[in-house]
């Protein structure tokens, strides 16, 4: 049975990309993206929730992000789900869960 990782997110971009080159010649982008979603709650009230997701971009992608997309920018990326962990300066075992976006859209803000 085939699987598939694939995600596809459209936000606003929240911080601008920040690009770093690797010793090995690669580049990174990194930012993060907000997406929205409202519902009714249990009283039928509408509550809004903002979720923020964290994107990485590489080499060819990421050099075109960095032409592209600015703080408050609409997006749609479409990568997969990297989920690594790390200890922090103090000691402490962190888990990130990123998308490692292999393409993306830039949108019309919404009217």
């Amino acid at each position: 049975m085939k699987t598939t990782n694939k995600v596809e997110l459209a936000g606003y971009v929240g911080i601008a990309p920040e690009v770093k080159e690797l010793s090995n010649g690669s580049k990174l982008a990194n930012f993060s993206i907000a997406t929205h979603e409202s519902y009714k709650n249990k009283k039928g009230e509408w509550e809004d929730v903002t979720t923020w997701h964290y994107v990485s971009m590489w080499n060819k992608t990421a050099e075109k992000a960095i032409l592209s997309i600015k703080k408050g920018s609409r997006v749609q990326i479409t990568g997969k789900l990297v989920s690594r962990s790390y200890t922090d300066k103090q000691g402490n075992k962190r888990t990130v869960v990123e998308v490692v976006a292999t393409s993306f859209e830039m949108m019309e803000a919404a009217a």
